[in-house]
């Protein structure tokens, strides 16, 4: 079966996560806490989403895929966080900040649809 946009999309991005922690590691070991927390919640993203490939019902879906919503919300915080502290670059924030906002679109609109979904399932006689 081929792999959603979605979770083409997180798991890519969650090598960049990878990526990102190895780098700013080598030049700022002294950050190893937030690195650590933007690690975690940006690799957790994909992880739900590939979670949710095989949920167990709707409810489930929605459940797992509102998980990586919110671990891209704190990922994003996490981005802003090492930018306004100069751990990352205008051009490296700029570059992996809008991957994590498309992730966060993207899921947004998933939910929306499912949420949809569930209510009319709902609605039905």
């Amino acid at each position: 079966m081929k792999a959603s946009l979605l979770e083409t999309k997180s798991f890519a991005f969650a090598g960049r996560i990878v990526r990102l922690y190895r780098h700013l590691l080598e030049h700022h070991g002294a950050v190893k806490a937030l690195l650590l927390q933007a690690l975690r919640a940006g690799t957790s993203i994909g992880a739900n989403v590939a979670e949710s490939t095989d949920a167990e019902s709707l409810r489930d879906f929605i459940s797992k895929r509102s998980i990586a919503r919110k671990e891209a919300r704190e990922t994003e915080y996490w981005l802003r966080l090492l930018h306004e502290t100069g751990y990352l670059t205008t051009e490296e924030f700029t570059s992996i900040h809008a991957d994590c906002v498309e992730l966060l679109r993207l899921l947004t609109s998933s939910l929306r649809k499912q949420r949809a979904r569930l209510q009319a399932e709902k609605n039905r006689p």
